[in-house]
């Protein structure tokens, strides 16, 4: 029986937002502050996990490092889930395939687990891989190479890949990898990987939120999963979870919202085999932008913390491996 929850947390103030491909803006990370407010949420828990992100853009290119110099994060039981972005202009899944190989030649002893991709079934999104190039074929191609290269290395590192819930039964992504998927891809699939944001892009009543959720992770499981073709024995990670802060959404819902969400996880962890939960994000880009990008963070962009980053810290201390 699984009785405890993987904790970990995207710990930049930089994101993505839903209208271009730029990170937002604001003020620069901490590096200081952020290992002390990592270290107060990560209290004794036997393992952590820092998300950070590389964008790949073919041809060997990378940018938007976030958060830049991810390895100063690590420490003792607390290492990287490695997120290779994929906005290839040209498709090319031999150079994706060294990419991918390169990235763990550097980040390797540092890493937890590396994910393929970035929600690759979220289109017209310009941060995310939806529209990119052979994606699809990169999610297959990224998670094989990847753990060809994890094999090579003798390292001990999950790799998986993410998207999110799609509830349109004529959408064609998951139909699509089991018809791109060999074995080799599924014996090399360690999870995979669901971002969602209950009550974020979509209202939801906080009395109807753990209905909502266990909609949302039934579906994810069952419908999705099963076709592409990927068993119940795979576990599914949490990888992107949060709900931002702005005028109109006080911290307080913040805190209450963020700890329906994760209970109502952690309940269903063993039904839908769910090992892994990570929080987005720490810290606001900018808490006088009004935008809800800006404010995703359970501290201010001061670092100061919001009610919402005590209550993550008693339920990483009480559900926390």
């Amino acid at each position: 029986m699984i009785t405890h929850l993987t904790f970990g947390i995207y710990p930049g103030g930089a994101t993505g937002t839903d209208s271009s491909p730029e990170l937002t803006k604001g003020n620069p990370d901490n590096p200081q502050k952020i290992i002390e407010a990592l270290n107060t949420l990560q209290g004794e828990s036997k393992i952590f996990l820092i998300r950070c992100y590389v964008g790949y853009y073919g041809k060997g290119v990378c940018k938007n490092i976030t958060p830049s110099n991810p390895i100063q994060y690590v420490a003792p039981n607390r290492k990287l889930d490695l997120v290779l972005c994929y906005h290839s202009q040209n498709g090319d899944m031999d150079d994706w395939a060294q990419f991918v190989k390169h990235q763990i030649t550097i980040y390797g002893r540092y890493l937890a687990k590396i994910q393929l991709t970035e929600e690759p079934n979220l289109h017209r999104i310009p941060a995310v891989d939806g529209d990119s190039i052979n994606v699809r074929q990169a999610v297959v191609s990224g998670v094989i190479a990847a753990k060809q290269e994890v094999k090579r290395l003798n390292l001990d590192i999950a790799v998986g890949f993410n998207s999110v819930a799609n509830f349109d039964p004529t959408y064609d992504f998951w139909r699509e990898i089991q018809l791109l998927a060999s074995q080799e891809f599924y014996q090399s699939l360690n999870y995979v990987g669901l971002d969602f944001f209950p009550d974020v892009f979509r209202a939801v009543a906080v009395e109807h939120l753990p209905e909502a959720i266990h909609m949302v992770l039934n579906h994810f499981r069952n419908i999705n999963l099963a076709e592409a073709g990927i068993a119940l024995s795979t576990p599914i990670h949490i990888t992107e979870n949060g709900w931002p802060t702005s005028p109109e959404r006080s911290e307080q819902k913040q805190a209450q919202v963020l700890e329906i969400i994760i209970r109502s996880i952690h309940k269903a962890q063993e039904q839908f085999n769910i090992t892994t939960y990570e929080l987005f994000d720490l810290r606001d880009a900018d808490s006088t932008n009004s935008n809800i990008f800006y404010q995703f963070g359970i501290m201010y962009d001061n670092y100061s913390p919001k009610p919402a980053f005590h209550v993550f810290q008693h339920l990483i201390a009480e559900l926390g491996r």
